[in-house]
């Protein structure tokens, strides 16, 4: 079982994503399949923010391996449907994964955001 050296937690139980996954805390859910469940940021940042999550508990890209390449993919390839299913544009959007603290990292599980509804600007940070 995955533990946060830091701070000695059980990520697989107290990962706020999992538990999400799981229904043991509410999310307003846009998009899921069997590998993938997408749900509106808390917090956004655009007037369009949703992580896309993958069911399996991956920290981050650093901590991903050969085996998870084709759920990655998975990640990224839900976009354009959660897009299309949420009424903005296939290709007008932006996707971002922060990998670590410093990079922005907030929550220890991969994610993907999907930023829309607004001009963004270049370079991000």
């Amino acid at each position: 079982m995955e533990r946060n050296p830091a701070k000695g937690v059980n990520l697989l139980s107290e990962c706020i994503f999992c538990r999400i996954i799981r229904r043991e805390i509410p999310a307003q859910i846009v998009y899921e399949d069997e590998q993938v469940v997408a749900f509106r940021d808390i917090n956004p940042v655009a007037p369009t923010h949703i992580l896309i999550i993958p069911r399996e508990h991956i920290a981050s890209v650093a901590e991903a391996t050969p085996e998870h390449q084709a759920l990655l993919g998975q990640l990224l390839l839900a976009a354009p449907r959660i897009a299309e299913k949420i009424g903005i544009e296939r290709d007008n959007f932006r996707l971002v994964i922060n990998t670590g603290a410093d990079a922005g990292q907030t929550v220890f599980h991969i994610h993907v955001h999907l930023l829309a509804g607004r001009p963004l600007a270049w370079p991000p940070g």
